[in-house]
Formats: C-alpha cells, sequence, structure tokens
C-alpha cells in the first residue's frame, strides 16, 4: 500500500492570510492610514454606528468607508449621504473579507488624503472573526435584543475585538439583558476587550466611543 500525505489546508490557508494580513498592516502605517475592521452580526447597528462615528471625527479625520456585503449596495448609498468617501464590496456569496479582499477594497477605495478607513464587514459572527483582515484594530457591535450570552456562543469574535460595543442600550428594559453579566463574560474571553455601551439611535455613549477610535488612530499615525 502506498503511502500519503496528509495536507492541513485550513491551516495552511489561515497562515498565508496572516502573513499577507501583517504586510498590509505594515504597508497602512507606513503611510498613515488607520483601518478599524467593524463587525457584527446583521441588524445589531453597524451602519447607524458608522453614520454617527462619521458625523463626530469628519472634521479631524479624512475618512473612507468599505461597505462589504454579499449583494446590494443600500449600505453604501446610506453611507454616501454623510459625504465620506465610499465604495461597495460584494464578496459573491462569501461570509467574510480577507486580507487579500480587503487589499482589493483599499485599492478600489484609494487611500491617498485618507487617514482613517473603515470596513464594514460582513453581517456575521462567526467567519469575520476567522481572518486577519489586516485591520490597525478590530471593533464589534452586540446589540442588546441579541441577548448578554453572545459571548458564551461565539468566543472567537469577542477574543480578537479590540473594543466591542454594546448598542441600543435605550431598550434594555425591555430585554432580557444583563449588562455586567455580559461585561464579565466578555472579559473572559478577552481580559482587554475594552466595552462601551452605546446608543446610535440617541447618540449616548457615541462620543466614548469616537474618542477611543480617535485617540488609536493618532497613535497609529504617530
Amino acid at each position: 500500500m502506498k503511502e500519503f500525505r496528509i495536507l492541513e489546508i485550513r491551516q495552511s490557508v489561515y497562515a498565508d492570510n496572516d502573513r499577507q494580513a501583517d504586510a498590509l498592516r505594515q504597508e497602512l502605517r507606513q503611510k498613515g492610514v488607520f483601518l478599524l475592521n467593524l463587525m457584527s452580526s446583521p441588524g445589531a447597528g453597524k451602519t447607524t454606528v458608522l453614520m454617527r462615528t462619521i458625523e463626530a471625527l469628519r472634521d479631524r479625520f479624512q475618512i473612507g468607508v468599505m461597505e462589504a456585503d454579499i449583494d446590494s449596495d443600500v449600505d453604501a448609498r446610506t453611507i454616501a449621504g454623510s459625504g465620506a468617501k465610499v465604495i461597495q464590496l460584494h464578496t459573491g456569496g462569501m461570509c467574510h473579507l480577507d486580507a487579500g479582499m480587503t487589499r482589493e477594497g483599499l485599492e478600489g477605495l484609494q487611500t491617498d488624503g485618507i487617514d482613517l478607513a473603515i470596513l464594514e464587514n460582513v453581517g456575521n459572527l462567526v467567519c469575520p472573526a476567522e481572518f486577519d483582515t489586516g485591520a490597525s484594530k478590530n471593533a464589534m457591535i452586540l446589540s442588546v435584543p441579541e441577548g448578554d450570552d453572545k459571548p458564551l456562543k461565539y468566543p472567537l469574535m469577542f477574543s480578537v475585538c479590540d473594543v466591542v460595543l454594546i448598542n441600543k442600550i435605550d431598550v434594555m428594559p425591555y430585554f432580557d439583558f444583563d449588562l455586567d453579566k455580559c461585561r464579565e463574560y466578555i472579559h473572559r474571553r478577552n481580559p482587554n476587550a475594552v466595552i462601551l455601551p452605546v446608543c446610535a439611535k440617541t447618540g449616548e455613549g457615541i462620543k466614548e466611543w469616537t474618542d477611543w477610535l480617535a485617540e488609536e488612530a493618532q497613535q497609529w499615525r504617530g
């Protein structure tokens, strides 16, 4: 019986992506471009938070946005109304972006003159967390209606994020959502995660979020 080799394809795919992501991150640092990878499940409020973010920071940064979606240009049209530079990325059925896709998106966005680039990743709590996009920082949004137990059910997503926004806190009285437990669960997965309760609809907590983002971007650019 002939011997045969076993190739761990999944491992090699991730290793290759990690190399591409590290290279992209270094290139962006040299150009002075801060890239934020923003993730969440569908309906958590990414686009609304993003609109608030642009409104708060557009006088301090030149902002470019990459809207990733399986199809449609709904979010890109919304963001275009903010005055920020925007490009729509269609993933062709893929439920995430990897470093190569992100690089392609940045080339299409044309980052000359952009200080702050934001990738609104595909709405999904699993696949986007598995691939390093080359971002300077990772952020995610957990909305109150999703429940406080999500850090236990989707550990990787919470472990890779530098900051977690708990959105829609205005409806907390109507849902069985324990903010203290949620904080505990998040820190169990990621002790260093910054946790910021916000309400994109009313603007509550948005200043704390945009202050954090501005400081990180300024430090990145030196």
